[in-house]
């Protein structure tokens, strides 16, 4: 696939400066006269100056801005209203200027003559404005410096807008003020996770499971106790917690007598998010946190028999809020929401593990380094103790004798060994180890470690991240831990399936967004290769997005304890995983002293990964100079390749190319949206691809966030993943998994031949293509090839076929090692039919008419016009009714939202016909064999005319051609047109974007729709996993697959559930069709104009293929209708 289809299939569109506003009532909400010192109320950065008297401009137009940029800041902005800026510009010598926010142009550049006032009218894109705030940056392009003379907006919501903080205005300008200490000692600070022994001596077995059910209340006390399941959210189970309140939870267990002497240790994976052990009514530990591990030594707490281990628990809390995550769920996450475990080891134990592979430079041996903590908790010193370690499936092994251990004391230290030629781990060769460390004392192994691990180093040279010696570039996702009934709390099953899931679309890297995933999942990225960034639970810190900080102090030191732990913890627990490549302090966060301080600690806790941190690296939105060693951009836009070309760091897009979610009234209307963001992820990619400083990126996002409540309500941010919450394949995905293939073909038609030659590229960072197995059909011949191509070459793939002329297609599939599909291709092979819609032989058309009626006839086919409105009454074909409505214009506009967690089951569609027609003309008349009506007219927005030309063989040709009176941005124009009840199946024959489509897919190239599928419960959101495809879901217009757009059509139509009678557009691959239920009845339009939706975040990307419609502008278009 290359980038020019993607432009040639989405229409590229002239770009205009000032977008479509619909008649809005239009109010002042901010004014600065720029350089005037007390009229500049919204400036961040920027010099006073007046420009010479000589020059042409009024007073307040000479004066200025000017600076290596200005910086603008403009708060209390309302993300559902729509903000228009005029800017006036008068420079003194010629320059280029742009206006940039959060690191995109809001507009093209600006060319500014010398000695001239330009004035400027921008309708400001929804992203800019994201979270209620808009922080405009006016750059030099060309010319000495930035200039901007004054700037006015206007907004359909009268609230006025406010100055940023004098701290926000500090931070803007990414000053840093502030010295942190660099002699920082990590391990102070470093929790402690004892490794779990697959073995201790003379104990059956060392750990037990304490999942299952427990007893909860709400009540922090008394006696009201309910059953409840762990791991779980209480919010998912029904129950319901104030938010300052601590629920209570109680299990009785027993511990196994061969534990006795043993010390007995009690781990949670995750508790939402602050709470208090207690064991026999004691309390032996707490902890704040509810996405990173806990454990406590619980021995001196136990008796015999039956004990019993309570919490308190509260959900909301300092690291809840520091971390946004009961706001970002939009539900309570409170709970035990991970495994519990209890387990034994011996009094002198392992109580560390960290294992480190360090590669020769020609990546082939290595040194593998162990370091360990043993700890000595008995009465007595330590007596012989040794350790041994050895590797299954290598020879290699390696020992340490250890100096006596005195009671209560720990002995750290390292044990190495080389490895000669071991398997490397990395994403397409997951190659794991597994370890065998055991601690013995005197001549007795008293406990058994054992731990899988990979062979492979990471290290940052210049802007490239390298994984064993090879710049790798990331095709990733963020994935949250979600689901539909289980909250944030997963089980084995999802782990598994999504791990699969995204591997099998080709993507190479999660970044866990926005906390640390339960280690199982990890333990799935290790095993089936995927890369991870792994991002602390830490999240919005200064941001606008968590409304907190409107009142708080981001840089306060009292929040900073906490991050760093929430750090700390993350490091120390995931540290010996290979998949995971770098880590993530926070999300969207504001950089300062606390957040530098922690760096520091970063830097000291894991020196064999680098970490980013999720600000923006460039531009005037939440860049205060974070210096991770990865550095970070979110939504760069189409361009932000060329600034990442500039880093002088490995630049990861940390979010981009965000899916479809706030406009969802469009989204319910027309599920075939999503089928567009192909073509804002398409080109990205190819760039990002092609630019060495752009280490990769984050798709926004990886699953659907919406959660089903136990009380009915569904909440969260809605459907933004390429999966839904049950895992199912949106239409996304595929679009994905092509994008991202490691497998491209550059031939797009072959010739009929008995050698036919592809030619090939290979995207792998580590794998040849004589690694895959490539299948290939032609006709009934089938085979296997073998292409040899090393990783980021291209080669030529030779299949020979006995019979040229037995297909006219070549199928090629090509299986990655790990034995998943990477990628299917279907090659047409000489000459291809699209079209192969018959037309019918015209037959003798009559008409008669009288006051209220035109009835226009012949031999078995009427149509019935209503002479006031111009409008088909009736269409029959052999004394079956087919069409009972149209034509009616739809000029539907684009219809975006705000970005708030506020997903709806009962969002309303958005599917308005233009209003207001009104009949001005209405002449008929016999050419030939057909008979001709011509109606004028006018809309509320336009004025126009159409002709319907009718044969009695069934075919009806309109030809409209409509006027804007009213200027308007439309998502869709095209003319509407009505069947009777009982057409519910839609089908069609298309131009797709991909030569392969599964069979499900909405935006196949051909094949049939049901509006309603019987296997699918009549009821919207059911709370059970769906045994359909997502293609099936509905709501009242019909299915996905049945109400979504088909782009590029040859023919499609609806036929009736008898399969008598249908209606067929027939096209030649630039119109469209959509289809949708109207109560019983179905209508359908056919688009001359189809764009994507409008999604905020996408609407850099989108920009080429829209068309606004000024006053003055004419629309039309020729639609074939057949009726038989």
């Amino acid at each position: 696939m290359r980038l020019k289809k993607i432009l040639l299939l989405g229409g590229l569109l002239s770009l205009t400066l000032t977008s479509w506003s619909q008649d809005k009532k239009w109010v002042e909400v901010a004014y600065d006269d720029c350089g005037e010192k007390g009229k500049q109320p919204h400036l961040v950065l920027g010099e006073n100056y007046e420009m010479p008297a000589e020059l042409s401009g009024s007073t307040a137009q000479r004066s200025c801005n000017f600076g290596g940029k200005v910086i603008y800041a403009f708060d209390k902005m309302d993300i559902h209203a729509d903000y228009r800026m005029e800017v006036t510009f008068l420079a003194d010598s010629e320059r280029i200027i742009e206006i940039v926010a959060d690191g995109n142009p809001v507009c093209e550049s600006i060319h500014l003559p010398a000695g001239e006032v330009v004035k400027k009218t921008i309708d400001l894109p929804r992203h800019s404005f994201a979270y209620g705030q808009f922080v405009m940056v006016v750059n030099p392009v060309k010319g000495p410096n930035a200039i901007i003379s004054g700037i006015r907006i206007l907004s359909s919501d009268p609230g006025q807008l406010a100055a940023v903080s004098e701290e926000s205005r500090e931070a803007l300008k990414s000053v840093q003020a502030y010295v942190v200490d660099t002699q920082v000692d990590a391990e102070q600070v470093l929790p402690t996770y004892v490794p779990i022994p697959a073995s201790v001596k003379d104990v059956y077995r060392n750990q037990l499971s304490l999942n299952g059910e427990w007893l909860f209340s709400e009540q922090a006390e008394g006696e009201d106790w309910h059953r409840i399941m762990v791991p779980g959210e209480w919010c998912m189970q029904g129950f319901k917690v104030d938010s300052a309140a601590f629920a209570r939870y109680q299990k009785n267990f027993e511990v196994p007598q061969d534990w006795k002497g043993k010390q007995v240790i009690l781990r949670f994976d995750g508790v939402h998010s602050e709470y208090k052990v207690f064991v026999n009514h004691r309390q032996v530990g707490s902890h704040l946190g509810g996405m990173t591990p806990y454990e406590v030594n619980i021995t001196d707490a136990l008796q015999d028999g039956t004990n019993i281990l309570s919490l308190q628990v509260r959900s909301e809390s300092l690291a809840d809020m520091l971390g946004s995550l009961t706001q970002y769920a939009a539900h309570q996450l409170g709970g035990i929401t991970r495994k519990v475990t209890l387990f034994a080891v011996p009094d002198i134990h392992l109580s560390d593990l960290r294992i480190q592979t360090d590669l020769d430079e020609n990546y082939r041996d290595a040194r593998l380094k162990l370091y360990v903590a043993v700890r000595n908790d008995s009465d007595r010193p330590s007596r012989k103790v040794s350790l041994k370690a050895v590797l299954d499936k290598h020879e290699a092994s390696g020992s340490l004798n250890l100096p006596e251990i005195a009671p209560g004391e720990t002995w750290k230290g390292w044990l190495e060994m080389d490895v000669k030629s071991p398997l490397l781990w990395d994403n397409e060769h997951p190659n794991l180890y597994r370890l065998h460390l055991d601690l013995y004392e005197g001549e007795n192994s008293i406990a058994q470690i054992e731990k899988k691990f990979g062979f492979r180093e990471v290290e940052v040279r210049g802007n490239r991240l390298l994984v064993n010696g090879r710049p790798v570039k990331l095709r990733g996702v963020c994935r949250h831990e979600a689901h539909p009934l289980y909250g944030r709390s997963l089980t084995d099953e999802e782990w598994k399936a999504d791990a699969e899931l995204y591997r099998a679309a080709n993507c190479n890297f999660i970044r866990t967004s926005h906390y640390p995933p339960a280690e199982e999942f990890i333990e799935y990225c290790d095993e089936l290769g995927l890369f991870v960034e792994l991002e602390a639970p830490v999240c919005w810190i200064g941001h606008h997005a968590n409304e907190n900080w409107q009142k708080l102090n981001y840089k306060d030191e009292k929040y900073y304890d906490y991050v760093l732990q929430a750090d700390m913890e993350t490091v120390h627990f995931y540290r010996n995983h290979p998949s995971v490549i770098f880590w993530s302090m926070a999300n969207e966060s504001y950089w300062n002293k606390g957040f530098a301080q922690v760096a520091e600690y970063m830097k000291k806790a894991d020196t064999t990964r680098p970490f980013a941190f999720h600000d923006q690296a460039y531009g005037g939105f939440n860049n205060q100079g974070s210096t991770a060693p990865i550095a970070n951009i979110h939504y760069p836009g189409p361009g932000g390749y060329q600034e990442a070309a500039k880093s002088d760091r490995p630049m990861t897009y940390g979010e981009y190319c965000h899916l479809n979610v706030y406009n969802r009234s469009e989204l319910v209307t027309d599920p075939g949206i999503r089928s567009d963001w192909a073509l804002a992820l398409a080109p990205m990619w190819e760039n990002m691809y092609a630019t060495d400083g752009v280490l990769g990126g984050s798709i926004w996002s990886g699953i659907d966030d919406i959660f089903q409540l136990p009380d009915g309500n569904a909440v969260g941010y809605g459907a933004w993943g390429p999966v839904d919450g049950w895992r199912r394949p949106k239409p996304e995905y595929w679009d994905m998994k092509k994008i991202y293939s490691p497998v491209r073909l550059h031939t797009e038609a072959l010739e009929p031949a008995r050698k036919l030659v592809i030619d090939v590229e290979n995207r792998y960072t580590y794998t040849n293509l004589n690694e895959l197995k490539i299948r290939w059909t032609y006709g009934k011949e089938s085979g296997m090839s073998v292409l040899d191509v090393a990783p980021q070459g291209r080669g030529q793939l030779v299949v020979e076929v006995s019979d040229p002329s037995a297909s006219n297609q070549l199928s090629l599939e090509f299986v990655d090692p790990r034995g998943f599909v990477a990628d299917e291709y279907l090659i047409p092979v000489g000459e291809q039919k699209q079209n192969q819609v018959e037309a019918p032989a015209r037959q003798r058309t009559k008409v008669k008419q009288d006051k209220s009626r035109i009835r226009i006839y012949g031999k078995n086919f009427t149509c019935l016009v209503d002479r006031s409105t111009g409008m088909i009454l009736s269409v029959e074909k052999d004394n079956r009714q087919i069409l009972s409505g149209g034509p009616w214009l739809m000029a539907l506009p684009l219809t975006g939202g705000g970005c708030y967690p506020n997903h709806n089951a009962e969002t309303p569609v958005f599917n308005d016909l233009c209003k207001g027609w009104k009949v001005t003309g209405v002449e008929v008349s016999e050419e030939g064999q057909d008979v001709r009506l011509k109606v004028s007219g006018s809309y509320d927005g336009f004025d126009g005319q159409y002709e319907m030309i009718c044969n009695a063989n069934g075919e009806i040709r309109v030809d409209y051609q409509f006027t804007v009176r009213t200027a308007v941005n439309p998502r869709q124009w095209g003319m509407v047109f009505e069947t009777p009840a009982g057409f519910e199946e839609t089908f069609w024959r298309r131009k797709g974007l991909w030569s392969v489509y599964p069979a499900d897919h909405i935006s196949r190239p051909s094949g049939t729709a049901k509006s309603f599928y019987p296997e699918v419960p009549a009821v919207q959101n059911p709370r059970i996993k769906p045994a359909w495809a997502w293609s099936k879901d509905f709501n009242q217009l019909g299915s996905n697959d049945f109400r979504s757009t088909r782009r590029n059509i040859w023919y499609a139509g609806l036929q009736d559930v008898e399969g008598q009678s249908r209606v067929t557009v027939v096209s030649d691959g630039r119109q469209h069709w959509r289809s949708w239920k109207e109560g019983e009845k179905t209508c359908f339009l056919v688009a001359d104009f189809v764009t994507a939706g409008d999604e905020m975040f996408l609407g850099s990307h989108y920009a080429p293929y829209r068309k606004p419609l000024k006053v003055g502008d004419v629309i039309s278009g020729s639609i074939i209708l057949r009726v038989r």
